[in-house]
């Protein structure tokens, strides 16, 4: 059988090479005037089916919501929304958190902002070493990945070691330091609540230091010219023990609930909350860490702000993380063995964004 001559030509190292070399992102194929995907963005038949096939509207579950859960109400009953949506989905949406809306708007205004911005300062950002505390990259394993993401992302790790504010883009240095500075005050009324969640004092968790590093990953989602072969996020489930989440209206944010994809449909002044691996293993599976996706659109630009809390910014930390010894007993014996965050992290990043749940080299 003949092999089709677009395969024969198609040098898929020299054009991620080449790609990566213009330091420019998605955006500037999009800036470019492009109205194909570049191949190396192209998602074989086989994973199209599963994962951009996310833009059939048959695919997606469209009736069910994120449960929603109000900050600014009863303590005890904010806690038992929690619990059943942790128990449920993986995720929620949160009101009444305290955070200004203008702070919110102001940060993704900034992030867009910078995308859209001056190459030559982007492209002075731009680098795959991780040990940055401030970078700008496409896909941070590009050259590791099946295949791309179709998005552009801004890296910023801001605790405990935050960098030094003329690190940061003037374009958006001011908005991000406010902005991290009320997910701050949030991550602490978070972990309070999970703690009490898991019938723990309020201070358990980040007495565990799982409040200690936080970096924003700034994403930008360019308009995309053929959605239903490209992917904006693959399915995942995130590494650390909780994300806060920032969304514009764009939308394209999927979770898997009961083998089904559903829609998080952004609500204006909402913040999408959701559980990371490690938070799960240390809940001992009470808590779940779920998988999700970004659909690449049509529409956009798409901005969000994912806000990460792990540990494994310090990787010289010795501390092990196992299962909470006040969860376990006779009938709910530990599932996880003790490790420490780094060698989890780097299970996680060995095996990409393609669904295979690293938690599970992990199981006892």
């Amino acid at each position: 059988m003949a092999v089709p001559i677009s395969l024969v030509d198609y040098d898929r190292t020299a054009e991620l090479k080449a790609f990566d070399e213009t330091k420019a992102g998605v955006q500037g194929l999009v800036a470019g005037g492009a109205t194909k995907v570049p191949q190396i963005f192209v998602l074989p038949p086989k994973v199209r089916d599963t994962d951009a096939g996310a833009n059939q509207e048959a695919e997606v579950e469209k009736r069910l919501r994120l449960p929603l859960v109000d900050l600014d109400g009863d303590r005890a009953e904010a806690v038992e929304a929690i619990r059943r949506a942790i128990g449920e989905w993986g995720f929620f949406q949160v009101v009444g958190h305290g955070m200004p809306l203008r702070a919110m708007e102001a940060a993704l205004e900034g992030v867009r902002s910078f995308h859209e911005g001056n190459a030559g300062a982007k492209a002075a950002l731009y680098s795959r070493d991780a040990r940055r505390a401030v970078m700008y990259s496409c896909n941070f394993g590009l050259y590791q990945v099946p295949v791309p993401n179709w998005r552009d992302t801004l890296y910023c790790r801001m605790a405990p070691d935050p960098p030094k504010p003329e690190e940061l883009p003037d374009s958006c240095r001011e908005v991000l330091m406010e902005y991290t500075d009320h997910v701050n005050e949030l991550g602490k009324t978070l972990f309070e609540l999970l703690s009490e969640a898991l019938g723990l004092n309020p201070k358990y968790l980040e007495d565990m230091d799982c409040k200690q590093g936080l970096i924003l990953l700034c994403h930008y989602y360019p308009p995309c010219p053929e959605p239903d072969i490209a992917i904006g996020t693959s399915k995942h489930s995130d590494s650390g023990f909780l994300t806060v989440l920032l969304q514009d209206h764009i939308g394209g944010l999927q979770v898997l609930h009961q083998d089904k994809w559903v829609e998080v449909l952004p609500i204006p002044g909402a913040l999408v909350i959701n559980i990371g691996d490690l938070l799960q293993m240390i809940s001992n599976d009470k808590f779940r860490s779920v998988e999700h996706r970004v659909v690449a659109k049509k529409e956009g630009p798409r901005i969000s702000i994912a806000c990460f809390f792990s540990t494994h910014f310090h990787p010289c930390s010795t501390r092990l993380y196992g299962p909470i010894k006040e969860l376990i007993s006779g009938e709910s014996p530990p599932l996880y063995r003790e490790i420490l965050v780094r060698d989890y992290v780097a299970e996680y990043y060995s095996r990409g964004l393609d669904g295979r749940a690293a938690k599970s080299h992990f199981r006892l």
